[in-house]
């Protein structure tokens, strides 16, 4: 997969390009990533690339020309048409469901937004605005960051247990349950038994179990939307009867 990143700072996705698994990715050529100074097309010597907004306010705003000129750039660099998103608190929530939709989009195009945002006839040129929360960043590459580690761990490949992504928390719109390893006790608290026993049926339905609970005791509001089936209906119901047993009222 090829992913562009169009960024006034491509000296900061130093660390996260060469190390993890986006790292292995890229030497596994599983994954190709170019950063894109977007100064490197502003239109004076000063490299200027942002400007006073219309009608007065605080703040300066990306001015349309060079974002223009570099996603042009990446249009003649690309093999095919690029899927354009830009990173903005006014985006679209980014969630697994969207890292795994954009993992099919090939080439990628991320555009790390600056100072109070982009110039809003950019946007016309743009196929996704996406927002990684409802808060506002210094530095739209933290965004382009975390958008492109959680898109390149559902590109085939570049995870060593290929269930991994699926497995991980909100991959079905549940939270990921408890985790065990070595060693089976740690101060005084053991290793539930059903992990130790080797019935994989059994572990399979505890630890589907202890998602629902887990998801139903922090995040209630995604089992609204979470697709369950019979079965999944069935343990819910018993997570709840335990517990209220135990005097704790999560619905």
């Amino acid at each position: 997969m090829r992913i562009y990143i169009l960024t006034l700072f491509p000296e900061v996705f130093g660390p996260v390009l060469d190390s993890s698994i986006v790292g292995r990715a890229r030497e596994a050529g599983i994954l190709q990533v170019t950063t894109v100074n977007i100064r490197d097309f502003a239109h004076d010597a000063h490299g200027t690339v942002d400007d006073y907004p219309y009608g007065g306010g605080p703040g300066m705003v990306m001015k349309p020309e060079p974002l223009y000129e570099a996603l042009a750039w990446v249009r003649r660099d690309s093999e095919s048409e690029p899927y354009v998103a830009l990173m903005t608190p006014q985006g679209r929530r980014f969630a697994a469901g969207v890292a795994k939709e954009l993992a099919c989009r090939d080439p990628l195009v991320l555009v790390a937004g600056h100072y109070e945002g982009f110039d809003e006839r950019i946007r016309s040129f743009a196929h996704d605005e996406i927002s990684i929360g409802d808060f506002v960043l210094t530095r739209g590459e933290i965004a382009a960051m975390a958008v492109l580690d959680a898109t390149s761990r559902f590109l085939p490949g570049v995870l060593g247990d290929e269930n991994s992504a699926e497995a991980d928390s909100f991959s079905d719109g549940l939270l990921e349950g408890p985790q065990y390893t070595r060693p089976q006790e740690f101060l005084g608290m053991e290793v539930p038994a059903v992990l130790r026993g080797g019935d994989r049926a059994a572990i399979a339905r505890w630890r589907r179990k202890e998602s629902l609970r887990r998801t139903l005791e922090r995040r209630k509001d995604l089992l609204r939307d979470a697709v369950l089936t019979y079965e999944d209906r069935r343990i819910l119901a018993e997570v709840l009867k335990e517990e209220r047993r135990d005097g704790n009222d999560l619905w």
